[in-house]
């Protein structure tokens, strides 16, 4: 009874840690829609309407009498009168103003119901954007970058993280083999002859057989077991709470594409705005609703703007080298022992290992990244087989390595996961 609730208490455990796990992204979710609403509708297409003079009380009462034009005094403010059919003059009459429109003194019909007769109502308009030009270059310009950016925004958290396929892992009498052994060294013994069999290379710090006790599995290189995720990954990069997703093999062309993406939309917004932010400041505008989403549009954008070209930055750098968030923190070891260069295979090839050797596909978020997660080219093979690359300069810091790693690293011993 008792082992019961206490299966039942670790599954509701994990069932709110899932559904938390979604709040980071939400909460993205819900600033990218209101950026929409701010810049397109309160920046582009806003028209604010305000009676200044004359019997403004009674046309708001006379349009309130009906629904129609209750419709009409409510979608004035969004400049949606046209969808009202009635006819708007301007004023010419000396001392009016900077030509407000007016509603004539006449008989005007909404949608076949008789309208009362009004006096002058003079009202001013004001629109953020007045140029149509502009408005148009700009909502072009907006929604081509919105579109990538949430397209790439979407694989990266749909895209599932891809795990290493069935040769890797142990078969069921190999794990219950390896289970019921309670010797250590035929333990090393038992991994040292299946890692034979495979295209494995790397290793652990002290020389290990890198093996998951969690997944039962023999880890292909780069692949390391995500916690969250509670499964292995290929190439694994780093879990992202923002994505809630783990980036890896299957997704990290798609995550630097949603990264260079917000940059290019967080810019765009900025530069845009940022002529708009001055005239309200200086009073040059009314102050009206669309000041305060102006104002804060800018902030935002700046804010995530400067923390974003920081992480893009520093993923570009990543491939530029060819590694990992966790490579970076911890350089590989091979057979032959620690090398921080091990895949570094140039800029170029460097690049193609996560875009794909077709250029066209580099900045559409279409998977063309080369080969099966499992196994990487690296350096030493490349120097192999092109002996001229042997005697050029690593590509990197010339850094002392922090660790001295004991002779005789061939030996392979378990890795225990914790």
């Amino acid at each position: 009874m008792r082992r019961g609730w206490k299966m039942a208490l670790s599954g509701g455990l994990r069932c709110c840690r899932r559904v938390l796990s979604w709040v980071p992204v939400l909460v993205i979710v819900l600033v990218v829609l209101w950026s929409y609403y701010a810049y397109v509708f309160e920046l582009c297409l806003a028209y604010h309407a305000s009676l200044r003079e004359g019997r403004a009380g009674a046309w708001r009462q006379e349009l309130m009498q009906s629904p129609w034009r209750g419709a009409a005094y409510w979608l004035a403010p969004y400049g949606l009168l046209g969808l009202i059919p009635y006819r708007v003059t301007r004023s010419t009459s000396p001392g009016a103003g900077p030509s407000p429109l007016i509603i004539p003194e006449s008989k005007l019909t909404l949608s076949g119901l008789e309208a009362s007769t009004f006096n002058h109502c003079p009202i001013s308009t004001a629109l953020t954007v007045l140029s149509p030009a502009e408005k148009v270059i700009y909502l072009i310009l907006y929604h081509a970058i919105f579109v990538f950016f949430a397209w790439t925004y979407w694989k990266s958290i749909f895209t599932l993280p891809q795990q290493p396929n069935q040769k890797f892992h142990l078969s069921y009498t190999d794990k219950e083999r390896y289970k019921n052994e309670e010797r250590p060294e035929v333990q090393k013994q038992m991994l040292v002859d299946m890692a034979k069999k495979l295209p494995v290379y790397t290793r652990t710090g002290n020389g290990a057989v890198r093996f998951c006790d969690r997944c039962h599995l023999i880890k292909p290189d780069r692949c390391h077991h995500c916690s969250v995720c509670a499964m292995c990954v290929l190439k694994m990069d780093h879990h992202c709470p923002w994505v809630n997703n783990c980036i890896g093999f299957s997704n990290y062309k798609f995550f630097l594409q949603f990264l260079a993406y917000s940059v290019l939309y967080c810019l765009y917004i900025a530069t845009t705005v940022f002529s708009y932010f001055i005239k309200y400041w200086r009073g040059e505008l009314p102050s009206v609703r669309s000041k305060f989403h102006v104002l804060f549009l800018l902030f935002v954008a700046c804010m995530f703007f400067v923390s974003l070209v920081i992480l893009f930055g520093y993923h570009c750098w990543l491939v530029s080298r060819n590694k990992t968030t966790l490579e970076a923190f911890c350089t590989p070891v091979f057979t032959s022992g620690p090398e921080k260069n091990g895949f570094n295979l140039g800029f170029i090839k460097n690049i193609q290992q996560v875009f794909g050797d077709n250029k066209k596909f580099w900045l559409i978020p279409i998977g063309s990244s080369p080969g099966d997660g499992h196994s990487f080219p690296m350096r030493s093979m490349n120097e192999s087989q092109n002996p001229l690359l042997a005697n050029e300069e690593p590509w990197e810091d010339n850094e002392d390595e922090s660790q001295d790693y004991p002779e005789g690293l061939s030996s392979l011993a378990v890795e225990s996961e914790t």
